[in-house]
């Protein structure tokens, strides 16, 4: 039980880094003034990290769906947004977007496959 709580605590942690990557990566990668792509950033990253520490606090399915639909949306953000002109800042967007969204998908594919939850 508590191998299945570790891996858990690493994909939160794993989208509470790439929350934090996301946000700072309009500076990393130099498309801070491209103000679609570091606006997209800086939101979807907080979104994304303040997900993951409320999963690390307490796990919720609602929490891996938003996590799952806000990595698509970030994937996807550069052509809907307009920034995908701007290839750091698409592929920061597209790289980040399906990481935090496969994590979330095997996050509720785990939950879903888990063993059965007794309630009282």
């Amino acid at each position: 039980m508590q191998q299945i709580r570790n891996k858990e605590t690493l994909a939160d942690a794993i989208n509470l880094v790439l929350g934090a990557w996301l946000f700072f990566s309009p500076w990393i990668f130099g498309f801070a003034p491209d103000a679609a792509a570091s606006w997209n950033a800086w939101v979807s990253g907080i979104v994304i990290a303040g997900l993951a520490i409320a999963a690390l606090a307490a796990f919720a399915q609602w929490e891996e769906w938003l996590n799952l639909i806000v990595g698509l949306w970030v994937a996807v953000s550069p052509w809907v947004v307009g920034f995908a002109g701007n290839a750091p800042a698409m592929r920061d967007h597209v790289v980040v977007g399906v990481i935090v969204a496969v994590v979330a998908a095997v996050r509720l594919w785990l939950a879903y496959q888990g063993p059965p939850h007794v309630h009282a």
